[in-house]
């Protein structure tokens, strides 16, 4: 990763206050809520200068380690296999966690902090009320499709893996900025352990679907809702809607997730049950591995007749983001043609 990064400074002409590494000067701070407390980004291009080359933008999130710096240099490594360096803003955004207990991250001051993993979810924030993980996300889209800053944006990509992939599948599900977006905005899910079910109905235990939406099986209710109680609860479901999601009903959640456009990359040998993997029954009743839980959750969406939702494995890959990212399937689907 070294040596592409060196690569990346001997190829790019000299921009104003241009970066590549996750350093303090590629770091820039986003104010929320009242403006007394902001978060922390990394970003190779400012998001307050004016830029003619920018044409898209990609937004990626990092997962449950809450190492944005890392994910910053998978995002930009992919826009350099991709060609994309000159003409894309790759902006990695940091959900700090805080709780004193079991995640200690260290804050700048006054930077908001999320309990460890509820940022994933659109919680509110630990140390400033009315504040949710999705404002942040919605605050920065408003940035970049800003047309006096970015005049030839054409689109935006929110990407996330793992607990990061969590993320921008139910962010995509409930922001209230796609609609109002001058620029398209599309989503990439990437290795999360676990879905938003649009209904209650499940898949049983031992099922068999393949990446096209087409299942052996039928979905039906849930066999295990009386010692699963939560199955079908938000983050799982939309019953018992939380956080930013509660400012929609079930109903208008499910049409705007049918709708929006949505790609699920995933590596065919996330199949072992690692890094963070969720074992709870909440999550086990989507599936017992990683790529079998996106397989039964892409026949759902299927049977609903989601209107741009597809489905992209990348061979080869595990649970890793910098595998999935500079997969040659996975370049098209993180920098698309807008």
């Amino acid at each position: 990763m070294k040596m592409l990064l060196l690569i990346l400074l001997t190829v790019l002409p000299a921009v104003s206050q241009y970066c590549s590494t996750a350093t303090p000067d590629c770091t820039a701070k986003l104010p929320l809520g009242d403006g007394s407390k902001f978060a922390l980004y990394y970003r190779n291009y400012p998001i307050t200068q004016r830029n003619l080359k920018i044409e898209r933008a990609m937004i990626i999130i990092h997962g449950a380690g809450r190492n944005a710096n890392d994910y910053f240099s998978t995002g930009m490594a992919s826009a350099f296999l991709a060609g994309g360096l000159e003409n894309t803003l790759v902006i990695s955004p940091r959900f700090a966690g805080n709780n004193n207990r079991s995640c200690k991250d260290t804050l700048a001051t006054n930077e908001i902090a999320w309990d460890c993993g509820d940022w994933k979810n659109g919680f509110e924030a630990l140390n400033h009320k009315g504040v949710f993980s999705y404002d942040f996300l919605d605050e920065l889209v408003k940035n970049i499709a800003d047309p006096n800053i970015f005049p030839n944006l054409k689109g935006i990509v929110v990407s996330g893996h793992s607990a990061g992939g969590q993320f921008s599948h139910r962010y995509a599900a409930v922001n209230k900025v796609h609609d109002s977006s001058r620029v398209p905005i599309r989503y990439v899910v990437s290795n999360p352990s676990s879905y938003v079910y649009l209904d209650a109905d499940r898949l049983p235990r031992d099922f068999h679907c393949d990446t096209k939406g087409k299942c052996e099986e039928a979905f039906r209710p849930y066999g295990d809702r009386r010692n699963c109680t939560t199955y079908n609860d938000w983050m799982h479901g939309l019953e018992n809607l939380k956080g930013y999601a509660a400012a929609f009903s079930a109903e208008q959640i499910r049409k705007q997730l049918l709708a929006r456009p949505v790609t699920y990359l995933m590596g065919e040998l996330d199949t072992l049950p690692i890094a963070g993997f969720d074992s709870s029954c909440i999550s086990m009743a989507q599936g017992p591995t990683r790529y079998d839980r996106a397989k039964a959750y892409f026949a759902h969406l299927t049977k609903l007749k989601a209107k741009d939702h597809s489905f992209v494995t990348v061979p080869l890959c595990g649970h890793n983001n910098r595998c999935i990212w500079t997969a040659d399937q996975a370049l098209p689907v993180v920098f698309p043609k807008f």
